[in-house]
């Protein structure tokens, strides 16, 4: 399920420096690398429920961007984020909003894109996924459509399930942030899937780290001004980029 710390967080100011681009007929906000990059390789980010057009998000493609890699977010939310008034009201409605983004809906837009670009002439993937966006970014690797799996606090996910079909299926080294405030998926569970999959047992690479102080959401949303989720924010974003300097 989809939790009501979903739609907590802090805003962050900034000025976006990417732009919108359409690929397969689908929106994305597209961050470009300001130095020679390697365009047969794309970065496919999945955004929070806030989608493509939050300025969070926005800036998060503007960092991986501004470490050299092609970093595309699609709007496979159709247009249709969570609402302005739903920000910090945790009263909104999540799992009627989230009834209405099921992967039947949601998944063609991202099949779309990735498509769009091997046509282009991509040939190797990165997806990073976040909150909504992380159970699609570990179906992607389930279904070896990516190279890299990135994902920080997802939401949805069934454990042990979806990491059981990633252990059975995937092929992409997979980096897992979490924050041991999360309430979608406790401490508990998080070492349930250390069990499943560390020590060796999905071969391709796996590494949990787990920031103290952190609730779900703090990758893309965490409060700058708390000493621990800056500490939880900054430092997974480091190891998103180490990962993928190792594996990308």
């Amino acid at each position: 399920m989809s939790c009501s710390q979903c739609v907590v967080g802090k805003q962050y100011l900034g000025s976006p420096q990417g732009k919108t681009e359409t690929f397969g007929g689908v929106p994305c906000y597209v961050g470009t690398p300001t130095v020679a990059y390697d365009q047969k390789k794309a970065l496919i980010l999945l955004t929070d429920i806030f989608g493509v057009t939050f300025s969070n998000n926005k800036l998060l493609v503007d960092d991986f961007a501004s470490k050299g890699y092609w970093t595309i977010a699609p709007d496979y939310l159709h247009g249709d984020p969570a609402p302005p008034y739903a920000w910090n009201n945790t009263e909104f409605n999540v799992v009627a909003w989230t009834a209405n983004h099921t992967p039947e809906v949601t998944w063609p837009p991202i099949k779309q894109v990735i498509q769009a670009l091997k046509d282009q002439g991509v040939t190797s993937f990165a997806v990073t996924g976040y909150c909504f966006g992380g159970l699609y970014a570990i179906e992607l690797a389930s279904e070896q459509l990516v190279d890299v799996l990135i994902v920080a606090h997802p939401s949805q996910t069934v454990v042990p399930t979806t990491y059981e079909t990633l252990l059975q299926k995937g092929k992409a080294p997979f980096l897992f942030e979490m924050g041991n405030e999360d309430v979608e998926i406790s401490v508990a569970q998080q070492e349930q899937i250390d069990d499943i999959l560390g020590g060796g047992k999905y071969a391709p690479g796996y590494k949990r780290d787990c920031w103290p102080g952190c609730p779900h959401g703090f990758a893309v949303r965490g409060d700058m001004l708390n000493a621990e989720q800056f500490a939880g924010k900054s430092g997974s974003f480091i190891n998103s980029i180490a990962w993928l300097e190792l594996y990308f």
